[in-house]
Parts: structure tokens; sequence; C-alpha cells
């Protein structure tokens, strides 16, 4: 499918790390050394406390903000929850959903990542929806049937209309923060399974739309590779997001000519 109409997309995900005075420093180093024009979408998901400052300081730029996670109802009794009105309302324009953390930690599920899914696209945000694989899993060789699965009830509340406003992460849990990455072969067969599920599920074209990102280890080092496969248009990105010349290196690195 013809990439050249997918815009790519380089997302950092802070996790739970840096306070409000260490955001003011890392956004004010990343904002220095960002060209006006970096090539590709730019996306940082800081913890929600650093949000409105976040939003105040990213005015202007060449650099979105998301959230990390978001509930399924804009308001009610939900203890701890953040509602996608609120998102929005704070200068968000994306949220990340179903994240392997929230997964093994949390108790999330992809029925309830679906709901919340479904929830920040009505709501006018971007879900950045992830999926991927346990390392048993993968020696199982039941990696795309996982994925299917959690594709199927991450997007169960999504029309092709919807799809538009979703992308896709595919973030092997065993690569996560382990230091360990698919080879560039590996997760573009898996990202090209996963827009064939989507082609499956909302036709073709609605397919060869819809941005589906790497995240597992992803650096300014592995980049370059990982980018150049024909269905992998971005990153999310973690530890490397945390230190402004690693994060601005893999933003160079997927807006070089030729590589996406």
């Amino acid at each position: 499918m013809d990439r050249s109409r997918r815009t790519p997309v380089i997302a950092g995900n802070w996790k739970m790390n840096l306070g409000p005075a260490a955001c003011r420093a890392l956004l004010e180093e990343l904002l220095a050394e960002l060209p006006a024009d970096p090539g590709c979408e730019v996306l940082v998901c800081p913890p929600y406390l650093d949000l409105p400052l976040a939003a105040e300081l990213l005015v202007g730029s060449p650099v979105a903000l998301g959230a990390q996670n978001c509930h399924w109802e804009n308001a009610g009794a939900y203890t701890g929850e953040i509602a996608p009105a609120m998102l929005r309302e704070a200068g968000c324009r994306a949220v990340i959903v179903g994240h392997s953390e929230r997964r093994q930690y949390f108790g999330e599920t992809d029925e309830t990542a679906g709901r919340r899914l479904a929830a920040a696209v009505e709501e006018g945000l971007t879900g950045i929806l992830c999926v991927g694989e346990s390392l048993a899993d993968r020696e199982a060789g039941e990696e795309l049937a996982v994925c299917a699965r959690q594709l199927a009830g991450g997007l169960s509340g999504i029309d092709a209309a919807g799809l538009s406003r979703v992308i896709l992460a595919y973030e092997p849990v065993w690569a996560i923060g382990t230091g360990r990455t698919a080879t560039a072969e590996e997760a573009g067969r898996v990202c090209r399974a996963l827009r064939r599920m989507a082609a499956e599920r909302y036709g073709e074209e609605a397919a060869a739309g819809l941005r589906i990102l790497y995240g597992g280890s992803m650096n300014e080092k592995n980049a370059r590779e990982l980018l150049a496969q024909p269905d992998i248009d971005g990153g999310l990105i973690g530890g490397a997001a945390l230190a402004a010349g690693r994060f601005c290196g893999i933003i160079a690195a997927c807006g070089e000519e030729g590589v996406l």
C-alpha cells in the first residue's frame, strides 16, 4: 500500500517520569534542538501533572501534546481516572490506550482498551492503540493471533470514519524497556499483518491511510532501519524520549529522505 499519504509520527511516552521542573527543562531543551520543520509529526505524552505546563510551553511549536491514558466516561465517580474531555481541554491532541503496562499492572483488557479508544475518538482526540505479544507468545508462534485479538477488542467501537483518528502502535512486550528490539524485518512483518487485519475490517482504502508505529526499545541508533520498513510509519518511544538529544536523533532519522 502506498505510504506517501501517511504522515509519519514520532511519539514520546514519558511514563511515570519527570515532574514539572524536569518537564520544563526537557521541553525547553527539545524545542531548542528541534528544527522548525522536523519532517514528521512529533508528539510528547508526559504524566498528567505536567500537561498544563507542557501545553503552555508547546504553543506555536511543532510538538503536539498527548496523554498516557483516559477513561471511557467524561465525568463520574471514577477516582484516579481522567476523562477524554479533560484531556482535550488541557490541550491534548492524542492519548495512548491499551499500553502493555496498563494491561500488566492495572487490569486493562481488550474490552476496556476498546472502550477508552472509542471515547477518545468520540471526543476528537487521536487514540494510539497499543498491541503486542509477550515473549512466551512469540516463542509459541502466537504473536499474530495475540495482536489480532487485541486489535479486534481495541477497535470494537471504531467505525470506518473513526479509524482516521486512530494510530496503531505495535509494541512487543518483551522489547519494551529491555534494550531488546525486534529485527526490522520482524517488526515490519507484524506491522504488515496488522495493516492487513485492518483492511479485512475496514477495506483497503482505510487501511492504506492507517498509521502504524513501532515501539519497543527504538532509539537513535536503530530508528532508521526500523523506519525504512514500508508498514512502519513512526515510533512510540519510551526511554529515549527522556533525553532531548536522543529523541531528536530519532526524529531526524524519521525525517531523512528515503526513509519514509
